[in-house]
């Protein structure tokens, strides 16, 4: 059920985007520790399996049997299937990227929705969202410049994981009306792993001791809040007044990345992430106007 939209209500829908974002900094940067020694699909998968197992226990005995009711099989199937494929195509592009470059061409995410839209459901994109579209996506090419020898390879499944990210934000928008918070993240989490066992079964390698455990334990636990609290936020308030908050997880990646890997992003990173985020906060701007 969705909340009325009241002064209250909005501070908890930011509060709880704030968490989130905070939760998948931590999930990447776990993850990026980890995919140096390990398999990325056994990574990828024991994230989705923590994430099921410590999901259940916390959220079993307050929701009960609300946890495994769906109202759509088939968009929850493809939901866990996009999961899959954007965890993975993200945790591989982190075996060779830094945080910032990742999380810079993440947040490319709401000018594509911007796009997907006006392509998809007919919305009409003005001069000033054209704009800012372009002017964003001037701003991934400064992160990704392809052609000089700072480009790698791996910038391009940063790319494919935000085009996935971007529909799969509004098949979430879309089903969050329907299927509720705890059974929208279980049971997708829950399909994903089930999608990855034989690939991850198949390349498996046992964790050096219990540091790696803890590691990928924390993966689940991120990714299992984060994805139950974004899609609660969506309840309590909209899309427009939470996107403005969102743009902090591209500092709390680049903290850790500085911290934990030593990694300074360069100045064409930060500016190219900079004009992202201008961009979309500007588009998000545009939208509040127009409500």
């Amino acid at each position: 059920m969705l909340h009325l939209d009241t002064a209250e209500n909005r501070r908890i829908g930011i509060g709880l985007v704030t968490l989130t974002t905070l939760c998948f900094a931590v999930l990447d940067g776990s993850a990026k520790w980890l995919v140096q020694t390990l398999p990325v699909l056994q990574v990828v998968w024991l994230r989705f399996v923590f994430h099921v197992l410590i999901a259940s226990a916390l959220l079993a005995p307050r929701y009960g049997r609300e946890l495994l009711r769906v109202r759509d099989w088939k968009l929850q199937a493809l939901r866990a299937a996009m999961m899959a494929a954007m965890t993975a195509l993200n945790f591989w592009a982190l075996q060779y990227l830094q945080l910032a470059e990742t999380g810079a061409i993440q947040f490319s995410v709401p000018l594509l929705i911007a796009l997907f839209s006006a392509w998809w459901l007919g919305e009409r994109l003005d001069a000033r969202r054209w704009l800012a579209i372009v002017a964003g996506f001037a701003g991934v090419l400064l992160v990704i410049r392809p052609g000089s020898q700072a480009f790698h390879p791996a910038i391009l499944l940063s790319v494919m994981n935000a085009l996935l990210y971007a529909a799969f934000n509004m098949l979430t928008r879309r089903m969050v009306a329907t299927e509720s918070a705890a059974s929208l993240q279980l049971m997708s989490a829950a399909g994903a792993a089930v999608l990855l066992a034989p690939w991850a079964l198949a390349a498996w390698q046992w964790p050096a001791g219990p540091g790696e455990w803890l590691l990928l334990a924390l993966c689940g636990l991120c990714g299992g809040i984060g994805h139950f609290m974004v899609a609660q936020a969506h309840r309590y308030a909209s899309a427009a007044t939470l996107g403005p908050f969102l743009y902090q997880q591209i500092l709390y990646m680049t903290l850790l990345g500085w911290l934990v890997f030593g990694q300074v992003p360069g100045l064409l990173v930060v500016g190219g992430a900079a004009i992202v985020v201008l961009s979309g906060l500007y588009l998000l701007w545009l939208e509040m106007r127009r409500h």
